[in-house]
């Protein structure tokens, strides 16, 4: 997706809704004419044993082809934030017209450039490319170990072999050939060939070949979803135990009148119902947990909708458009999280709402903000191209954070100014007006058990009722119901397999919810029944790998954490309405 027009003034939402209107599908609409031209993109090059570790494509010692000058540049904000950097190949490629063998140019290696190249060779090299936004891969050469000392040899010759189905390009193999023996001050000429053959396949099929059904098996993916829910089941009855037996008990022998002529009858209250003057207290930071709370809504709702629309949409199809929606739709969403979170700070009677509003709307990007300007520096200093354009990074901090990794932009200026008016036009203003309709529809509290003055002594308690210990050990059932489709997720991220079941990742989503839920409630009967009423308490490679991972179980921590807190905090409320207060 690709944002073609500034944003001009008006209102958050009118920006908003300007901004969706000029998103175009990509650098073109996919249809060609016989003889138009075709683009070839250098993408990468990296070790194929470790798919992270990627360079610009001409930081090896290739030269580019005759063509200088193209008719349109692509790049998309979701590949920008992404770090891609397309680099035009110079290849004159004209759409359903064939390219004979052609030399493009000719390289004299340098003794530096030899070492470049066996070193690429040695660690299995390959480099990436991109035509009509399908992918190619191709190697750049191999180490013949037979001969003493090893001979290196380098693929000089790239043969296009192009389908098209009318005006459309619906597949692309790469054969890499003319292997040379390369050593230090020999002329190596490059060349490439350009094959068009017709092909039955349809346009919408046209990335089915790059899908991999053996390893996304809907099998596994059905296996895992019957375990989950039955845990759901599990807990959900288990919840129902508590609420239809043991504490429809315990109401029953709350609101029995006092019978001093039956003695079996006088029953002293007990557990939960003990603490009905302290469980509404506020907590000790009622600012940060509210700012929490609206951003877990806030990020629960982005989740949602994003996978909504990846189901219908087949984002895996274009570079970078999955981003680029989650990120519009954070943008469109902001109204979640100032309402959430601002309702919430006005009902814990806190006064200090700008604070609360601009802490809830940039606590997540400020510290995804965070993580990318480390894991920048550091791709920057391996010359990685993950690095984003140090220019760029440095307008953002410019913005006091408001601009986050939401800011990271291309290097367009059209581009810069559009995302940066999205971020201070759009964002601030919709979570501003979130947070005025929650304090001003759902600001007053309205506890079923007022607060005791005195807060109530915490008693002692055994050794497995401990906050820290339940806590710990809450998280290991919903950890259970997604570890299955985290394991596709990761490695897709991890290992450049295309996910496309995103309809499986929304069944899981759905289950996460439930169990989530039902597991905050039962931990925190526990606590309650313990007289608890407290709130809870308490280089490259290895960077990339734990600032993006880090990232990761942040957002999902806010989202589980706010959907645990709402469904508790109903069952709190539910068990205390009927509470009888001297």
């Amino acid at each position: 997706m690709r944002l073609v027009t500034g944003v001009t003034g008006g209102t958050g939402l009118l920006l908003l809704l300007v901004a969706l209107c000029c998103v175009e599908a990509d650098e073109h609409d996919h249809l060609y004419e016989v003889d138009e031209e075709v683009v070839l993109w250098m993408n990468t090059v990296g070790p194929y044993s470790n798919r992270q570790e990627t360079y610009t494509y001409f930081s090896l010692p290739f030269c580019r082809g005759v063509k200088k000058t193209i008719s349109h540049y692509h790049e998309t904000m979701g590949e920008s934030l992404l770090g891609v950097e397309l680099d035009f190949s110079g290849f004159d490629i004209k759409f359903r017209t064939n390219t004979a063998k052609t030399v493009y140019c000719s390289v004299t290696l340098s003794q530096e450039d030899y070492k470049t190249f066996v070193y690429a060779t040695r660690n299995s090299y390959y480099y990436q490319m991109y035509l009509d936004d399908m992918p190619i891969w191709g190697m750049i050469g191999e180490t013949d170990n037979t001969q003493t000392p090893a001979v290196y040899k380098l693929y000089t010759h790239k043969k296009l072999e192009i389908g098209y189905n009318e005006k459309q390009i619906v597949d692309v193999n790469l054969t890499s050939d003319g292997r040379v023996d390369i050593e230090p001050g020999k002329v190596l000429e490059f060349s490439y060939e350009v094959v068009w053959k017709p092909s039955s396949i349809l346009f919408q099929d046209r990335f089915d070949k790059y899908l991999d059904p053996s390893f996304f098996q809907h099998r596994i993916h059905w296996f895992s979803i019957f375990n989950s829910f039955m845990m759901v089941v599990f807990l959900v009855g288990l919840v129902w135990m508590i609420l239809v037996r043991t504490l429809r008990k315990d109401y029953a022998r709350y609101h029995k009148d006092d019978n001093l002529d039956d003695l079996d009858d006088v029953v002293e209250e007990y557990g939960w119902k003990l603490v009905h003057g302290d469980v509404f207290r506020p907590p000790q930071l009622p600012l940060l947990f509210s700012s929490v709370i609206g951003a877990g809504y806030h990020v629960f709702t982005v989740a949602v909708i994003t996978v909504a629309l990846a189901i219908v949409g087949e984002f895996y199809t274009e570079r970078g458009s999955l981003l680029s929606a989650a990120i519009f739709v954070y943008a469109a969403s902001s109204p979640v999280n100032g309402y959430a979170g601002g309702s919430m700070y006005a009902r814990f009677g806190g006064r200090h709402w700008i604070r609360q509003m601009l802490l809830g709307a940039f606590l997540l990007p400020s510290m995804v903000c965070g993580v990318a300007f480390l894991i920048n520096f550091i791709a920057i200093y391996y010359h990685a191209s993950r690095a984003i354009p140090f220019t760029i990074m440095a307008s953002l901090s410019g913005v006091l954070y408001s601009t986050s990794i939401f800011c990271i932009i291309g290097k367009y200026f059209m581009q810069k100014l559009a995302v940066t008016a999205i971020c201070l036009f759009v964002i601030l203003p919709l979570t501003l007006i979130g947070t005025v309709l929650g304090r001003n529809m759902s600001g007053q509290g309205d506890y079923p058990c007022r607060v005791n003055a005195v807060p109530r002594p915490i008693p002692d308690k055994k050794w497995y009722v401990q906050p820290w210990l339940i806590t710990l050990m809450g998280g290991v059932l919903p950890f259970g119901s997604i570890f299955i489709e985290m394991y596709f997720i990761f490695t897709s991220f991890w290992a450049y397999k295309i996910y496309y079941v995103y309809g499986f990742m929304f069944l899981v989503l759905i289950i996460l919810s439930i169990v989530t839920v039902c597991v905050t409630i039962v931990c925190s009967y526990f606590l309650l029944n313990a007289e608890d009423y407290r709130w809870m308490f308490g280089l490259f490679q290895t960077v990339f790998y734990f600032g993006y991972m880090g990232l990761f179980s942040l957002a999902l921590g806010l989202m589980t954490g706010t959907i645990g807190y709402v469904g508790t905090a109903k069952f709190v409320r539910k068990i205390y309405s009927t509470v009888k207060i001297d």
